[in-house]
């Protein structure tokens, strides 16, 4: 990690920059927090989430309250194919971005943006891997404004919020947040 700033950016980040300008995740993907999503994602056991996203609400008031950002004007979950999501039963990142929009009063779009074709399972993938596995895997349809935030349970490599966030940059896009309950240690 290198610091830019007050903030703290990382060496993937500072070799090769992503279409993102910030990324606001409050946790790191390791117990407790970790046995909590993995309940919620794939047991459905909503009760998880909700102290991860009261949490994660009051974190971000306090970061444009005290450092002065600005709030994006949209909220775009990460996208999940309709059969996954029949397979899970929901979208989480859906479910986290709507959450956060009713209490930051920022508006939620799941529409924006659709995954078009199926990938390889991430897990287990190294980030090259992830990024090429990615390729074209998003379309963006319909206008999106300038400051968004790209919602997500976790952050592992980073490589889907890349590729989500340079389609985005790529539809007119300026600024791009992504928002996420945890990132892998390491």
């Amino acid at each position: 990690m290198s610091h830019a700033g007050n903030e703290l950016v990382c060496s993937d980040c500072l070799i090769s920059p992503p279409a993102f300008a910030h990324s606001y995740i409050p946790w790191r993907y390791q117990y407790p927090v970790d046995g909590m999503i993995s309940r919620y994602k794939y047991n459905r056991q909503h009760k998880f989430a909700r102290p991860l996203i009261a949490g994660f609400t009051s974190y971000v008031e306090s970061v444009f309250r005290d450092q002065n950002h600005i709030k994006p004007h949209l909220l775009i979950p990460s996208p999940m194919l309709p059969s996954r999501r029949r397979e899970r039963g929901f979208n989480q990142a859906r479910d986290i971005a709507e959450q956060l929009g009713a209490a930051l009063d920022i508006p939620v779009s799941a529409g924006i943006v659709r995954r078009v074709r199926k990938v390889q399972a991430q897990r287990g993938l190294s980030r090259e891997a992830r990024l090429k596995n990615l390729h074209s895997v998003f379309e963006v349809c319909a206008k999106v404004p300038e400051r968004i935030a790209i919602v997500d349970d976790v952050v592992t490599t980073g490589a889907t919020a890349r590729v989500l966030a340079s389609a985005l940059r790529d539809a007119g896009a300026t600024e791009i947040q992504v928002w996420a309950l945890a990132r892998t240690p390491g």
